[in-house]
């Protein structure tokens, strides 16, 4: 049907294609604290970020889903109702989260899809015994 040299062109052709498909799509954004999303959360409403934070001592609420990270300085709820978890979601721990920040009763509101918590540190200090 075609010659060897043909086929060769349109492989040639659909890789080149799929590469530059590739290069054309936007590369995720980079983790933001939540002292960086507070800065100017308006300017991020509505889009899919990343963002890391420290779970709150005692804002975990499995009735509404909700838990709340802090910064430096800032806090953040975010609403896990939606979201897949890695699991070891508690107090004082380092999470990783993508969703979409929304303003919801004038309040800022991190809609989550994904969590991920870090690992506890097996150099903690042991607080038993």
């Amino acid at each position: 049907m075609f010659t060897h040299r043909t086929r060769l062109l349109i492989i040639g052709a659909v890789l080149t294609i799929a590469l530059g498909a590739t290069l054309l799509l936007e590369a995720p954004e980079a983790t933001r604290s939540v002292d960086e999303v507070m800065e100017d959360p308006e300017s991020l409403e509505g889009r899919e970020i990343a963002i890391r934070g420290e779970v709150l001592d005692g804002s975990i609420n499995n009735v509404t889903s909700t838990f709340i990270i802090h910064g430096e300085k800032d806090e953040l709820m975010i609403d896990f109702s939606n979201a897949q978890t890695s699991g070891g979601l508690e107090d004082n721990r380092t999470i990783y989260a993508e969703g979409i920040l929304v303003e919801k009763d004038g309040k800022w509101i991190f809609e989550a899809e994904v969590i991920k918590t870090s690992c506890p540190s097996k150099y903690e200090e042991d607080t038993e015994g």
